[in-house]
């Protein structure tokens, strides 16, 4: 399972919601949710937006990903060259 699968399980399960409730307040396919969930299916980038929107998380932390040599060097008030 993908760290975003695994994600949208979380929140999903936190918001009390079940997989059709949620598919049915975004107006997605009844299968849709669970289609994300086992991995079946991935959200385009539009859909990506309106799941991070509706559970008030950004886009990176609904795909998993993290950055914590940044955010270590972001409270040491360190700046890193990007280019």
């Amino acid at each position: 399972m993908s760290d975003f699968a695994k994600k949208l399980r979380t929140l999903r399960k936190a918001r009390g919601l079940s997989q059709t409730e949620l598919a049915h307040v975004l107006h997605y396919g009844y299968t849709a949710i669970g289609n994300y969930e086992c991995g079946r299916n991935e959200p385009c980038l539009d859909d990506l937006i309106r799941l991070a929107d509706y559970f008030e998380v950004t886009t990176d932390e609904l795909l998993g990903r993290e950055f914590p040599r940044r955010k270590k060097e972001h409270e040491e008030g360190k700046k890193e060259e990007l280019f």
